[in-house]
């Protein structure tokens, strides 16, 4: 293919970012804290996740879910482009496009997207954790490794693996917040996030989530997950001294918005599924606006620390995080 049919790197910039634009305004919002090049490479990072997940599932930007019974199918063609376009080939899918870009501009580590491809395998299996190690390792798969390849975006090197922790930890926290808050929505969908030793440790099973009268038993799970966000939403602000300003600002109002999230639920405690536990635009503003002078002192807010030894720690090997369920 000659140079002159290849796409404009403009023109997949504009794509990714209508895709983010369609697929969460939240988000889109949010990255405008970023500084221009910063924004323009998690656009590109967006528009291949929005992508894969939207193969995987059979959606449109994280919309009318339709159900697929081709789930080995999906998955092959997802890991043949995601693989093309790490190896520099020209896909000629836009969103997959966008990760070539990505990868060739931030050295990513090809490992890193083959453990969120993992992830969507996970799902596709209809896998369930047994135990809290393998939430964990569910948590990393679906966002923990997003928020190393964030980070990558915001600068960091592939090889700073202390400030890549600290990111994966942010992932860990804005998943374990969104299992905690979603527990009576996946559970009318047939899924549960929740440990299986969890539910045995509280009488239940996967089928009395719904159920009015356990609702006490859930409660003191949901309280569980927000407190373990916690302590990696803790643990991710300390990594925050090692980016520049304004992607720590962007770092910090999103740890901000997902952490009263999690918050919500353990203050409601067995009411936190009456409905959606969600946070209010003034609110969300006057959080950016917190998180602005935060980020002005993060290096006396956040100085440098060990971090903790009891939180789980990523994988670190040639594969990465290569699906370790099988």
């Amino acid at each position: 293919m000659s140079n002159t049919a290849l796409p404009s790197r403009d023109a997949i910039v504009a794509t990714a970012q209508e895709s983010i634009a369609r697929g969460s305004k939240s988000f889109a919002a949010a990255s405008k804290l970023f500084d221009r090049p910063t924004r323009e490479r998690a656009w590109l990072l967006y528009a291949w996740c929005r992508a894969c997940d939207d193969i995987a599932d059979g959606q449109d930007h994280g919309h009318d879910m339709t159900g697929v019974d081709d789930g080995p199918a999906r998955l092959a063609e997802i890991a043949a482009k995601t693989d093309a376009a790490l190896a520099g080939e020209v896909v000629g899918d836009p969103a997959f496009d966008a990760l070539r870009l990505f990868a060739a501009e931030t050295a990513l580590p090809p490992a890193l997207a083959h453990d969120l491809i993992a992830g969507f395998a996970l799902d596709a299996e209809g896998w369930r954790p047994r135990s809290e190690a393998d939430l964990y390792q569910y948590c990393y798969h679906v966002a923990g490794a997003v928020g190393c390849m964030m980070a990558i975006a915001m600068g960091v090197a592939p090889s700073d693996e202390a400030t890549l922790d600290r990111a994966c930890d942010l992932g860990m926290a804005f998943q374990l917040a969104n299992i905690a808050r979603d527990i009576a929505e996946d559970a009318r969908a047939g899924r549960c996030y929740l440990p299986q030793e969890w539910l045995d440790e509280m009488g239940l099973s996967r089928d009395m989530l719904l159920a009015p009268e356990h609702r006490a038993a859930l409660g003191v799970l949901g309280v569980r997950l927000a407190d373990l966000a916690a302590g990696y939403e803790a643990s991710a602000r300390h990594g925050t001294p090692a980016l520049s300003f304004r992607s720590a600002w962007a770092v910090l109002a999103a740890a901000d918005i997902y952490g009263a999230i999690a918050r919500g639920v353990a203050a409601l405690g067995p009411r936190a599924w009456d409905g959606r536990v969600t946070t209010s635009s003034a609110a969300k503003l006057a959080m950016i606006g917190k998180a602005y002078f935060a980020a002005r002192r993060r290096a006396q807010a956040y100085p440098p620390s060990p971090r903790d030894r009891s939180l789980w720690t990523r994988p670190r090997n040639a594969e990465g995080g290569a699906n370790p369920f099988r």
